[in-house]
């Protein structure tokens, strides 16, 4: 892997959430290869230190996706043309909560602010569109893009969480074969790191459940690099557009990265087409391609 990224020092990549785990990780992977990459993060105190950690070629900007006019800022501040798009970040929803514009927290966070983003950010990306899904999207068998918040069905941490996942699967769905349409020589793929010993439960309500929950991916999960490494076979291997790619091991849980199936449901161009619009409608950012 890491002959195949050197081979692509000095072209430009915006990762998301790039302070901690996947993000991290990937920020890091590509920052030592050479690339030139774009850290965008909430928190762009602790974004400097990781830039000074990774090394190269790094530029920090604040983001944060669970805000729609920090969306548009982002935008608005990049200046130049990039290579590739990471849409990294992302958060499993321990509370019922909403985002600033008011949407639930997962659907807000994991969907709409990566949404509005990509959108923004197209006519300046010249190669690749990478969004880290979850295989968690399974737990999901419909998605209602009239109740994306859940205010009309029950809610709860694992289920909006998947409910969230299959948004992104969806609209990925949507956008490989938006940019196909166009003739775009951008393309769109999606990943699933598998189970990942990430931070992603350490909140100050869960700390037993947390030390649980780390226990146990020590055994059984990735670590952050393995679990970046979907992603980055996604920036240096030859595969087809719109591919899922995810990894190898037993229960999907850890392993080497390779192309992955996907749900029923997250295969219906219909629901895909109509939770796009939904999108649209909700963030006020329309796709600049048709």
């Amino acid at each position: 892997m890491n002959d195949r990224l050197t081979a692509l020092a000095g072209r430009r990549v915006v990762v998301t959430g790039a302070t901690n785990g996947l993000g991290m990780a990937t920020a890091r992977a590509l920052a030592q290869a050479g690339l030139r990459v774009v850290l965008a993060v909430r928190d762009t105190d602790l974004g400097m230190q990781r830039a000074d950690q990774f090394g190269g070629d790094c530029e920090v900007l604040p983001l944060d996706l669970a805000d729609l006019s920090s969306v548009r800022a982002f935008a608005d501040t990049l200046d130049g043309p990039i290579d590739y798009l990471i849409n990294n970040a992302g958060v499993f929803p321990h509370q019922h909560r909403r985002t600033t514009d008011g949407f639930e927290l997962g659907i807000g966070t994991n969907f709409l602010g990566p949404f509005a983003l990509t959108n923004l950010l197209l006519p300046g990306i010249e190669r690749r569109i990478v969004s880290v899904a979850s295989d968690a999207h399974r737990g999901a068998k419909s998605i209602d893009p009239d109740d994306l918040d859940l205010t009309r069905s029950r809610w709860s941490p694992p289920r909006a969480y998947a409910r969230s996942k299959l948004a992104v699967m969806l609209w990925g769905l949507e956008l490989d074969r938006r940019l196909r349409t166009s003739g775009s020589p951008v393309s769109a793929m999606l990943t699933t790191p598998g189970w990942v010993a990430s931070n992603i439960s350490n909140k100050p309500h869960l700390g037993m459940a947390h030390k649980v929950v780390q226990g146990a991916a020590a055994r059984f999960a990735n670590n952050v690099d393995a679990g970046a490494q979907t992603t980055l076979y996604c920036l240096t291997h030859p595969i087809a557009p719109g591919s899922y790619v995810g990894v190898d091991g037993i229960w999907a849980l850890r392993g080497e990265p390779v192309l992955f199936g996907r749900s029923t449901a997250a295969c219906d161009f219909e629901s895909a087409a109509r939770l796009w619009a939904k999108a649209e409608t909700l963030t006020g950012i329309p796709c600049p391609i048709s």
